[in-house]
């Protein structure tokens, strides 16, 4: 049974640094992304890294966030440096093999 457990989520001020880390189980997956959604606004992908350790990102967060992984531990990470008040949301870690599994969230909070 695959799960996907989320971490790292806070309160922190506008210009501080949060580390999320996402531990999967389950099976050997190939690409791992955060997505977040904010109050009222769709989802969106946030970073995407494959197995290989290919990366993409979205425009808003380009230069301030690194995704990264560990694949002996099957865990997916993503620093946020620089954070905004606009990046406040809740973030969902995902895992891909066949389909995309989905973790509960974790809530990010940036006060201005």
């Amino acid at each position: 049974q695959v799960q996907l457990a989320e971490s790292g989520g806070g309160l922190v001020q506008a210009g501080g640094s949060l580390r999320l880390s996402c531990a999967a189980s389950g099976s050997i997956f190939n690409a791992m992304a955060w997505y977040r959604q904010a109050p009222g606004k769709q989802r969106e992908l946030v970073a995407r890294i494959t197995s290989g350790g290919s990366t993409n990102y979205a425009d808003s967060v380009k230069g301030r966030f690194t995704i990264s992984r560990d694949n002996a531990k099957n865990t997916v990470y993503l620093q946020m440096n620089s954070l905004k008040p606009e990046d406040t949301a809740v973030y969902y870690c995902t895992a891909e093999y066949h389909r995309i599994y989905w973790g509960q969230g974790t809530q990010v909070t940036v006060s201005s």
